[in-house]
């Protein structure tokens, strides 16, 4: 009878535990006229709110405005959401599953350590399916090249993901192997690969069989541009080229040190774009800070984001060298995002070698790939190219119409719509700035409304 007592009292305890460790959600759509409102509080563990801000960001909506506070070992986060179209979610269906989404998110290994996680093999196979990451120096007519040998090892690609930044080229390749694979094979496609992107700082990951699966393809899409931060932030895409030119950063980044209270303050100031928030998450989990307080507001189409943080030991920034490292990486991440140059836009029954074809087309044109997602459902082929000449210049419609005839005026549409944040040009901070009457960034929350919501969230009842 005792141990059976026991048994139960420990069974007890375990659920108190469960309860306590998982995040408690309410999405409510009465408080504010404006937007839906979602709190979230949760025991406060690195990288926990970084999963509830990439959920968010998975499905798509804004965050408007948000509270990020935390009292002991507990977060509290109050997020103002709406949808691409500034509308409140309805659905409640929508509603239902980010609730089940945020309840389930718990930070995974790549969150906690994601210096780890850079130094594992990159190759996973997953029910067939291999992917491969890469990264190094960009140049034009790279990806030509990457996808003429995946076409010639006989690699079916199913998925793929491009991002460019400072010339810098960092990629997430899914493949399927069209005959039965072997070590043998996996070696030929790294070898293949690896003289591809031969020359300084380049290097190829993965084409080889995993010894654990890290990824599924169920995740892959979700986790595929936490991925690709971090890929390019082991690359370096904040440093200077060694020419010493580069483009001067869309943001305005400010780091300072509030003594008293121990925070290092980091304020972003920017137009608003999709993801934002999760994109500065990203690189400040990936530099190993944790987020303490914060606020986030969007006024029009300007974003400015204030954050509380310290070192995973509890210390803010110690030094200047550390604060201008922490200025640019977010500088970088925020910049890696938006989409330049025009959009063509790929639809067609796939076959092998697709991609290998339409890249050669762009790079016989004189075009460079600035960004690409690709991806393969029930044997189409649905795609996305931005591309831009060599030297980073709006595409002449002479140049696209040659181009489209070329691969097939029904498979192959330039297209901007619907992605109205993809510009052939953004203003950087400096224009910005200039544009709005000459205001820089500081501590525009310290001493306002940092301090009248840090520990008041529970009385937020409306988007002001």
């Amino acid at each position: 009878m005792e141990l059976a007592a026991a048994a139960s009292a420990l069974d007890e305890y375990d659920k108190l535990v469960i309860r306590m460790n998982t995040p408690r959600v309410v999405v409510d759509n009465a408080v504010c006229p404006t937007a839906t409102v979602v709190k979230v509080d949760s025991a406060r563990e690195h990288g926990i709110l970084l999963e509830a801000v990439r959920v968010l960001a998975d499905l798509d909506l804004a965050v408007r405005k948000a509270y990020i506070s935390s009292d002991g070992r507990w977060f509290m986060n109050v997020f103002h959401v709406t949808d691409r179209c500034g509308r409140k979610l309805a659905d409640r269906s929508l509603t239902s599953h980010l609730e089940r989404s945020l309840c389930a998110s718990r930070p995974g290994d790549d969150d906690t350590q994601p210096s780890a996680l850079l130094t594992e093999p990159a190759g996973l196979e997953v029910h067939g399916l291999t992917t491969l990451e890469l990264a190094g120096a960009d140049r034009p007519g790279l990806l030509s090249e990457v996808f003429a040998v995946l076409r010639d090892v006989e690699c079916d690609v199913v998925a793929a993901k491009v991002w460019t930044h400072n010339g810098r080229v960092a990629s997430l390749i899914t493949v399927r192997e069209g005959r039965p694979g072997s070590p043998a094979d996996a070696g030929r496609v790294e070898a293949r690969l690896g003289n591809v992107l031969r020359g300084d700082h380049h290097a190829v990951r993965g084409a080889r069989n995993a010894t654990a699966v890290a990824l599924s393809p169920a995740a892959s899409a979700a986790h595929s541009d936490r991925r690709m931060h971090q890929l390019m932030f082991a690359d370096r895409d904040y440093e200077q080229t060694t020419s010493g030119v580069s483009t001067p950063p869309r943001s305005a980044v400010s780091v300072q040190n509030w003594v008293n209270r121990g925070y290092s303050i980091v304020n972003v100031e920017c137009r608003d774009q999709p993801k934002l928030l999760f994109d500065v998450m990203c690189t400040l989990t990936d530099m190993e800070y944790v987020v303490f307080h914060g606020v986030i507001d969007t006024d029009g189409d300007r974003a400015r984001q204030e954050f509380y943080v310290r070192h995973l030991d509890g210390t803010p920034i110690g030094s200047e060298a550390e604060r201008q490292r922490v200025i640019q990486c977010l500088q970088a991440a925020i910049d890696r995002r938006p989409c330049e140059g025009a959009m063509l836009e790929l639809c067609t029954a796939d076959r092998r070698g697709l991609l290998a074809d339409v890249t050669q087309t762009f790079r016989e044109h004189g075009l460079s790939v600035t960004r690409a997602e690709v991806s393969t459902k029930a044997g189409i082929a649905m795609d996305a190219f931005y591309v831009a000449d060599t030297a980073g210049h709006a595409v002449d419609q002479r140049t696209v119409d040659a181009i489209t005839e070329r691969v097939g005026v029904e498979s192959l549409k330039l297209s901007e719509e619907g992605r109205p944040w993809c510009h052939h040009k953004w203003p950087t901070a400096e224009e910005d700035r200039v544009a709005n009457g000459g205001g820089g960034v500081g501590l525009f929350y310290l001493g306002s409304i940092v301090k009248r919501n840090l520990y008041n969230l529970g009385l937020i009842r409306s988007c002001s």
